[in-house]
């Protein structure tokens, strides 16, 4: 049995510190999010908002161990039972109970195919009992390994061991919704005058494309640890209008920092520029049912013909690593090796990037040409520029240069009418498999239709295993596989930059690019 150890996750003010009479934050979200409803979005744009209004059973701090929220304490049993025993009293933002059947309900409604979840699979890959099965139609939700004992006791049921649950169970996909609300206002229960939250926040304006502004919830549980009393969310997606409104005193915090500016703002701003890692990948991800991308020799072309190096050092250069991996060559406590190829000299893989693309029919006079979707940001323009450059030069491609708002990209490639988009993966938990589930058969993240049987089998064989070092062997089977079939091309491992006002305490991004507004403070300035 697990006990709280208290709010060691809450803003943690040093003694001495001045603090402003006001507190009041305003951060930039990047885009406007698709929804705030958890089990309709899949990226950081609505996770970052959505983690500061709702709470989980657990949290994991920044040290990778876990912290009880919503849940106190729990125990299991073979590692394939879970019983959680939510804290005594917790509500909604409205004052009602929260109580293990909200808890219930909200996963059933995230496994079932009506609700069209992104995450739809998550539960599955996490081996709660009849998920899977759910997930693709094959059972009913009530079916599903998740039952309310009683009011605060919540009994979880996996179909094998899963080294991985604890760390799992932390994602927002997971947070308790309330039923009552969402089945009196359908779609339209997250405005702010119908949503009830559980966490340090509750939603008080939204105005699409211009801001989110969030209160304090009084009646979250840790209220008390949580000092900042407005926090308001902008949807600037151009990089150079987030600094110059930064530069104007109108941000406390940026989304990013441009690439083309970051030498200058560190040499001018110092200390106010932040720059943490990211168990993140940066990738271009193919419609591998679409010819020519049902070929893999075309996909694994493409990714040998990049310069992967000079767009991690030159064209971002602010502190990014070329990718040769899906996942992280370090997490979880595994260590993974890249393809044989990526350690070639440049001019090799480009020779047989050529080969390839002429054995699938390609060559000076039929010259593959397709069309590359980018969500639309400086960044991701430039970076695009840079690849379909490389291309056109290494290999005579022609990679048309296409770009979309945020929440129309998302459509775009979950309706696959696309050749090959730009996207990313932030680590929902610190384990390989967060990163390749996504590339699994029928995964409800799956959204280059990639599948192979082998793979398939190497990721369910990692999830059974016993140890670690066979859980890396598997892992590692998986990522060989993705060299060769590269459904999508890794460009490179990310790091997160913001631009911070010095007056904003208690900012540290973990390591899946997250911060929480209720562990920040603004001191007198």
């Amino acid at each position: 049995m697990l006990s709280a150890p208290g709010a060691l996750y809450a803003a943690n003010v040093p003694e001495g510190t001045v603090l402003s009479a006001t507190q009041e934050l305003v951060r930039n979200n990047g885009s406007e999010p698709a929804s705030l409803d958890p089990h309709k979005v899949e990226s950081n744009v609505e996770f970052s908002i959505i983690r500061d209004l709702f709470d989980g059973l657990i949290a994991i701090r920044q040290d990778g161990s876990v912290e009880p929220r919503l849940a106190q304490t729990w125990e299991n049993k073979d590692n394939t039972v879970w019983i959680f025993h939510l804290r005594p009293g917790i509500t909604w933002s409205d004052g009602t109970a929260i109580t293990a059947k909200d808890f219930v309900w909200s996963w059933q409604r995230l496994v079932n195919p009506k609700t069209a979840s992104p995450y739809a699979s998550y539960p599955g890959n996490m081996h709660i009992e009849n998920a899977a099965q759910i997930a693709q139609g094959k059972a009913d939700p009530q079916s599903l390994g998740v039952r309310a004992l009683d009011d605060n006791t919540l009994e979880v049921r996996l179909t094998q061991p899963n080294a991985a649950f604890l760390p799992m169970l932390a994602h927002p996909s997971l947070v308790p919704l309330d039923p009552i609300l969402i089945n009196r206002f359908g779609d339209k229960w997250t405005k702010p005058e119908h949503i009830v939250t559980s966490g340090a926040y509750k939603i008080s304006e939204w105005i699409v494309n211009e801001k989110i502004v969030a209160v304090r919830n009084a009646r979250f549980w840790d209220n008390g640890a949580t000092v900042i009393n407005k926090v308001t969310y902008l949807p600037i997606s151009s990089e150079t209008a987030d600094v110059n409104r930064y530069r104007a005193g109108e941000i406390d915090i940026t989304n990013t920092i441009p690439v083309n500016q970051f030498a200058q703002l560190k040499k001018t701003l110092g200390d106010q520029v932040s720059v943490t890692p990211l168990l993140s990948t940066y990738y271009y991800q193919f419609n591998t049912t679409k010819p020519p991308f049902n070929d893999p020799r075309v996909r694994r072309a493409l990714n040998m013909a990049l310069d992967k190096e000079i767009i991690a050092s030159k064209v971002m250069g602010q502190g990014q690593r070329p990718a040769w991996l899906a996942s992280q060559p370090e997490i979880g406590g595994v260590t993974l090796s890249a393809p044989d190829y990526a350690a070639w000299p440049h001019e090799k893989r480009i020779n047989e990037a050529k080969k390839l693309l002429k054995e699938a029919g390609f060559d000076d006079a039929h010259p593959l040409s397709f069309n590359l979707l980018y969500n639309t940001m400086e960044t991701h323009q430039r970076i695009a520029i840079a690849v379909s450059s490389m291309w056109k030069k290494n290999l005579g491609v022609e990679a048309k240069l296409q770009n979309q708002e945020w929440k129309t990209m998302l459509d775009t490639m979950h309706t696959g009418n696309f050749d090959a988009v730009r996207y990313a993966w932030i680590a929902d938990y610190d384990d390989a498999s967060t990163f390749l589930n996504p590339f699994r058969t029928g995964d409800s993240e799956n959204t280059t239709q990639y599948s192979n049987p082998v793979y398939d089998e190497a990721l369910r064989r990692a999830a059974a295993a016993g140890d670690l070092s066979e859980r890396g062997r598997y892992y590692q089977q998986a990522e060989t596989l993705l060299g060769e079939d590269v459904p999508a091309i890794p460009v490179y491992y990310y790091v997160r930059t913001h631009l911070v006002k010095p007056w904003v305490g208690g900012f540290a991004p973990d390591r899946l690019g997250y911060f929480l507004t209720k562990d920040l403070y603004i001191k007198q300035h």
